[in-house]
């Protein structure tokens, strides 16, 4: 692609409907931050962003990923709110239209960009997604915005396989679960580890037909900018081009800044455009661009802020770069460890997996 591209966008004051209890880290505020972000950007770049407007999920849509019951307990429990569903999960009255309104919102998105309507996008929603799992809300997330999103792409754009790259600092237990014995879904996400919610393991590869088709990556606290992109380089785009997805869809949670209250990662806003460019660059080159960002984490209005202008940089650059270079790895290092881990476990499948 040649040109700078129009990023479509997911914004709307309603997803601050969902409100926090006081003192909670997934609160309105978050964005505020990105909405700073979106105006400044676009203020640097008049006419780069297209705002499209959100409509709430079915059920038809939510229960490709989520199973009856757990759509009847929000609904039951939504005259009851303000309540906490778990010690992290909330619900206040205008939640679960919120997060239908998210889930929504990110199939559409992915459609569009599935069908070239769209060049690529960026949802800025809330509640996040990546924990929720089939039967339970959990971690901040009502809904697997990305997970539903996944599923809409499969049964109405007629999208076979499919990548969801996770780069939230907490591990996406929810989307692993979703597809781990799919091996038309390649999940594959960075974390710290060990941290919440415990799963994310090398060694959880997938289950029956889909083993290999989940790629965990785990972290240890500290990793910064020259770690994530080495574990890009060196992991990410070897299985990414084996793999061929048809499109990608990012969990795109910023948490992993090293503002960032809840974690202990020290991620950059550089380190953030560094890894939007080799993802961007992935989707040119094996699927025609198609690629989305969605919101998940991210608690610091810094690392929000950082986070977002870099996709968006990223994501608006024309051009290609080469992505045959690898960063040397140190051996001994945290970045040799993961790799090793990691090829351990996947390089029979993927075998361009090394330090080297």
């Amino acid at each position: 692609m040649d040109t700078a591209r129009r990023i479509h966008v997911i914004e709307d004051p309603r997803f601050m409907d969902h409100t926090a209890p006081e003192g909670h880290p997934e609160r309105e505020q978050r964005l505020i931050a990105v909405s700073r972000a979106l105006k400044e950007f676009e203020t640097a770049n008049p006419g780069s962003l297209e705002r499209i407007s959100p409509r709430a999920a079915s059920d038809e849509e939510i229960l490709r990923v989520h199973r009856r019951g757990h759509l009847d307990l929000l609904e039951e429990a939504t005259p009851q709110a303000p309540i906490n569903l778990d010690p992290d999960t909330y619900l206040s009255p205008r939640s679960l239209g919120v997060a239908r309104l998210a889930a929504g919102s990110c199939i559409d998105l992915a459609l569009q960009v599935a069908d070239g309507r769209a060049s690529c996008g960026f949802a800025a929603l809330r509640p996040p997604g990546h924990h929720a799992e089939a039967s339970r809300a959990m971690g901040f997330c009502l809904f697997n915005n990305v997970a539903i999103a996944a599923r809409a792409l499969q049964a109405e754009a007629g999208i076979a396989k499919l990548m969801i790259l996770d780069w939230d600092v907490h591990h996406g237990n929810g989307t692993q679960h979703s597809f781990e014995a799919d091996p038309s879904i390649l999940y594959v996400s960075t974390h710290q580890f060990p941290f919440y919610p415990g799963t994310g393991a090398a060694g959880e590869a997938g289950q029956g037909k889909g083993e290999g088709a989940t790629v965990n990556i785990p972290l240890p606290a500290g990793c910064g900018d020259s770690d994530y992109a080495g574990v890009f380089a060196h992991i990410l785009v070897p299985v990414v081009e084996a793999f061929a997805p048809e499109m990608i869809l990012v969990s795109c949670g910023f948490d992993s800044h090293q503002s960032d209250p809840l974690a202990s990662m020290q991620l950059t806003g550089a380190g953030f455009l560094a890894m939007t460019r080799v993802v961007r660059e992935l989707a040119d080159r094996i699927c025609g661009g198609r690629i989305a960002f969605v919101l998940e984490g991210g608690y610091a209005a810094e690392g929000l802020i950082e986070g977002t202008t870099a996709v968006l940089s990223g994501l608006r650059e024309a051009g290609s770069r080469s992505l045959s270079s690898r960063p040397q790895v140190e051996p001994g290092s945290n970045l040799s460890r993961v790799i090793s881990q990691v090829a351990a476990v996947h390089g029979s499948t993927y075998r361009n997996i090394s330090t080297s």
